[in-house]
């Protein structure tokens, strides 16, 4: 074989690299921030019980892995529906391609922001303003995003009012927010299916709950017809909170798991 093959094989394996390279870059960078990034996690746990099983020889482990595995192709296509279409999407506009190398960091949620949130929550409860407001935390909601408005903008209180007050056109739907920025307004939630659920709560009630089963997402609700403010985490809701309560609340839940669970057990959970 000549030098110049020798080359054109190297350069023909440098390029099949780069090329694959970047596709999984790009796929990364569309899964992250959605709930398919969890749902990787759960398919990387399978694939390393299934590798463990057939280091060990355990057959029967090894067969429902294998079997779990010959499924894996539709359910992915099943899973993922919402990914791929975006994916399909955004590779027929062009975009998919087109993101930035590098993203910047993201800001974690401050005093001040968690402030804001209560002050606007104080402010919308006392005039009987309906508020549905969603607190991202390590599962992505940007396909929650889509469904709105995008803003990415500084949160304030004063905005957070300003999107609420009634017959503006963002009122109606909830609010994304994550770190210190507000990311889109109008979006729509998940409604809970959950038969427990008092039936004198409304629709954004439900929503709220509903997202925060699918996601970790904390969901702060202010109701329009008694002024109360709730909070949701993990399908649970509770009702009634004063202003300096929600603030503690939300500190606390942002805390480490663990004291966020003891915090969460310490309150209990009202589900009507």
């Amino acid at each position: 074989m000549s030098l110049w093959e020798n080359i054109g094989k190297y350069l023909n394996d440098v390029v099949d690299i780069a090329l694959v390279s970047i596709v999984i870059y790009n796929l990364i960078l569309l899964v992250r921030g959605t709930r398919a990034v969890q749902l990787l996690k759960g398919i990387m746990v399978i694939v390393a019980v299934w590798l463990l099983s057939s280091l060990f020889k355990l057959d029967t482990l090894q067969w429902l892995m294998s079997q779990a595995f010959n499924l894996g192709v539709f359910a992915i296509l099943i899973i993922f529906q919402p990914e791929l279409r975006r994916a399909l999407e955004h590779l027929g506009s062009g975009k998919l391609f087109t993101q930035t190398l590098f993203q910047p960091d993201d800001e974690g949620i401050t005093i001040q922001t968690i402030e804001s949130i209560v002050k606007a929550s104080d402010y919308l409860a006392k005039r009987r303003i309906g508020a549905l407001m969603a607190i991202e935390r390590t599962t992505g909601l940007n396909e929650y995003v889509e469904t709105g408005t995008r803003l990415d903008a500084k949160l304030s209180a004063e905005l957070l009012i300003n999107i609420f007050i009634p017959n503006t056109p963002l009122h109606d739907g909830a609010v994304i927010l994550s770190g210190n920025r507000v990311l889109a307004a109008a979006c729509y939630l998940p409604l809970s299916e959950n038969p427990d659920i008092s039936k004198e709560l409304g629709t954004r009630h439900r929503a709220g709950i509903g997202l925060s089963e699918v996601s970790d997402a904390l969901v702060v609700i202010v109701s329009e017809e008694t002024g109360q403010i709730s909070l949701s985490l993990g399908g649970n809701l509770i009702r009634g909170i004063s202003p300096s309560d929600l603030q503690t609340m939300i500190q606390n839940t942002l805390k480490p798991e663990k004291e966020q669970k003891l915090f969460w057990k310490r309150k209990g959970d009202d589900r009507g």
